[in-house]
């Protein structure tokens, strides 16, 4: 049966302006980063990507990385795209990103023209769309100059591969850089993609203030902790967990799992349950509190993960109350 998407899937979801743009994103988008490599199911997948939609999540965030291996997320994204979601093209947001180790030799990594613009093509190849709506630069490259990396990103979007582009975990400074520069160059950047999360907080110390100043969209990775500030950790590691699973490039190690850090979780936990949310709502919300955040990325391995973490945006507020009690957790 061909899939048909919740008519009411746009009563759903809050919706956002991306810094100075046309452009709104959902508070809530999906990222493919992990769950969707060639060790996962591929129904697991359609159904994550079918609740995504349903649920009014109309970004879709990729790179050329993502996997396991590198390229399958892409490759698994295509054939979901092309199977379910062609008719519905016009209504998504698709993105993907350029910056890590992807194949052999000296042009595969990085910032140069010609990595960025290969590595575009050969992602249009594997999730078979003629552009994306966002091509990021995945990290800043300290030995490119930075106006190669620029003027690849404007050529893309003059080439018509993209619609528009971002730059991904850049620092304060070289963002302010990197988004002066495309401005100059007529493609204004659109978005910046930092790492965010209650247990951490860098972009705190400059980076929102940039990106608000220079009027630049803000979207979060990793704003659970990689499933810190879950529940899923508060009574050892599953063996269905990233940790327990033993996943390469998971981000998060059992080293990382103290009895430290799951008592602040467990701390967090009680303030989400006297706001009537699990911790992951509270730390979405938490996130989505400042306005200057545009949109949290959500990975999920699960469809009713992405059912949950969408319940989080019925309740973006805190009270004074519930911040103080919240910092006192992580300062501790």
């Amino acid at each position: 049966m061909a899939y048909q998407p919740d008519e009411k899937r746009y009563e759903k979801m809050n919706y956002r302006r991306c810094g100075n743009s046309g452009i709104k994103l959902p508070l809530i988008s999906l990222g493919l980063w992990h769950n969707f490599g060639k060790i996962d199911d591929y129904e697991n997948c359609r159904d994550i990507l079918h609740t995504a939609f349903d649920n009014g999540i109309t970004h879709f965030d990729l790179a050329n990385n993502y996997g396991p291996p590198p390229g399958a997320a892409e490759e698994t994204f295509g054939k979901i795209f092309k199977q379910d979601f062609t008719n519905y093209r016009d209504e998504l947001i698709i993105s993907s990103k350029a910056g890590y180790l992807m194949w052999d030799g000296p042009y595969g990594d990085w910032g140069s023209k010609k990595y960025l613009v290969t590595s575009l093509d050969q992602s249009l190849q594997r999730m078979g769309l003629d552009y994306v709506d966002i091509f990021y630069h995945h990290r800043f490259d300290p030995e490119t100059p930075l106006e190669e990396t620029m003027t690849a990103l404007d050529l893309i979007v003059r080439q018509g591969k993209a619609l528009y582009v971002g730059i991904s975990s850049y620092q304060p400074q070289e963002a302010k850089k990197a988004i002066q520069m495309l401005r100059q160059l007529g493609t204004p950047c659109l978005i910046e993609q930092p790492r965010y999360s209650m247990f951490d907080r860098w972009i705190e110390d400059g980076l929102l203030d940039v990106l608000e100043e220079e009027k630049v969209g803000c979207i979060t990775f990793s704003s659970l902790a990689q499933g810190l500030l879950t529940n899923k950790y508060l009574n050892g590691i599953p063996k269905d967990s990233r940790v327990g699973r033993h996943l390469e490039n998971g981000a998060i190690s059992e080293s990382q799992i103290t009895e430290e850090v799951i008592d602040k979780v467990k701390k967090l936990n009680e303030i989400a349950r006297a706001r009537n949310q699990s911790l992951a709502q509270m730390a979405l919300a938490w996130v989505l509190k400042d306005e200057r955040i545009t949109s949290v990325i959500l990975g999920a391995s699960k469809p009713k993960q992405v059912e949950e973490g969408v319940e989080a945006i019925k309740n973006i507020n805190f009270s004074k109350g519930e911040l103080d009690k919240i910092e006192f957790v992580l300062r501790q």
